[in-house]
């Protein structure tokens, strides 16, 4: 296989990712479930979108111990903590200011 070309695993991640970003937007619109459900949902499609990103784009696999693992999970544990807890807390701030 040439280096340009996406390898099947790029494929199976890009389907995936497709998948689980459609999943979330079908359910806000549709609104099958209540809206905690939905909540829950989205927040599990999130999750597993990470770990999709991680394992078919980044390579990472947390069966083997490797070092060079270490540091790009690291990282996106570090965003993943500072997106969420940022976005918590904006949200938070708002309600406050709101006065709910």
């Amino acid at each position: 296989m040439n280096k340009t070309e996406p390898s099947k695993d790029t494929f199976i991640g890009f389907a995936l990712a497709v998948v689980l970003t459609v999943i979330p937007f079908v359910t806000v619109l549709k609104k099958p479930v209540s809206r905690e459900m939905m909540f829950a949902i989205i927040a599990c499609t999130a999750l597993i979108q990470i770990v999709v990103h991680l394992r078919f784009f980044l390579g990472i696999r947390l069966r083997r111990s490797s070092p060079d693992n270490v540091f790009p999970l690291l990282f996106a544990l570090v965003l993943f903590f500072i997106m969420v807890g940022g976005s918590l807390w904006i949200m938070g701030d708002l309600n406050y200011r709101m006065g709910h």
